[in-house]
């Protein structure tokens, strides 16, 4: 029954939450922001949600099923490891969250190292600023590239439409909490990020040093970064005084949405090493 109903109203309920964690985080950066911002909402959130309706608009348009309903069709066929093993549902649903959301960790280090998708993935990172709509800033073609991904896990797992639903929502949702630029109490922080990225966790990926962008990784879950040795407690310059974004994109004109679009094939990326350690570095 649960199926059905995830089923039949995924879009309205995807959408209710979306809008809700949405006008939460963006309420929470007016009343409790971490960082002052140089570059207002009305300079950068046009094309930051411009981009991420296209995307919405796009991946539909070509994938006209969704990953839920694929979800259904593999499991109606019996299609993928857990169909083939019939594992009990308490430990699919699980299961394929975790195993979905390290699918999203290691696609987003692959797109760090390899020079190709960098150049689509850099458009994330050449926001000059960081708060909720930063969360969907990713070049389309990206995205594309993702969701093929995401499709292929699901149909080789055969995970079921309910783990599907519960990761796409949770996804969204952490996605626009780690991209906030909000205040939590700092003890609270050191809580909550032993289980999921917090913004201060992931606002050290948006930093414009190499070694700290290419930390923190993860969206959802924080263990990944930690398991896999690319966790960075804290920014070396502190929250106030980093500077967002890359060195090579620093024009705010780069912000404009054709510009971005088409950053992937005008601008050259400078080199970087993946990975670069810091021996300041702790965990905390």
């Amino acid at each position: 029954m649960l199926t059905e109903f995830v089923m039949a109203y995924e879009a309205f309920v995807r959408l209710a939450i979306f809008a809700t964690v949405f006008a939460t985080m963006a309420s929470w950066e007016v009343f409790a922001p971490r960082r002052p911002q140089r570059i207002g909402r009305d300079t950068r959130w046009p094309s930051n949600v411009g981009v991420s309706i296209a995307n919405a608009v796009l991946v539909r348009a070509i994938f006209p099923i969704s990953a839920v309903a694929l979800a259904a069709i593999t499991q109606t066929r019996s299609w993928g490891l857990l169909n083939v093993w019939q594992v009990a549902p308490w430990v699919t649903v699980p299961l394929s969250v975790v195993v979905l959301d390290l699918v999203i960790y290691l696609q987003h280090v692959l797109f760090h190292a390899v020079p190709a998708l960098w150049r689509l993935h850099r458009m994330h990172h050449a926001d000059l600023e960081f708060d909720v709509t930063t969360g969907g800033r990713f070049h389309p073609i990206e995205m594309l590239l993702s969701t093929i991904l995401k499709f292929a896990v699901i149909v080789a797992l055969g995970a079921p439409p309910f783990a599907v639903f519960t990761f796409e929502v949770l996804l969204n949702a952490t996605a626009m909490f780690n991209h906030s630029n909000v205040r939590m109490p700092l003890a609270l922080d050191r809580v909550v990020r032993w289980v999921i990225v917090t913004p201060d966790m992931h606002r050290v990926h948006h930093s414009v040093i190499p070694r700290e962008t290419n930390a923190n990784f993860g969206f959802n879950l924080s263990l990944w970064d930690r398991l896999f040795g690319t966790y960075r407690a804290q920014p070396k310059d502190g929250h106030h005084a980093m500077t967002i974004g890359i060195a090579e994109i620093r024009d705010p004109g780069e912000q404009r949405l054709d510009r971005m679009l088409s950053q992937p094939f005008r601008l050259r990326p400078d080199t970087y090493a993946l990975g670069t350690s810091d021996p300041s570095n702790k965990s905390g």
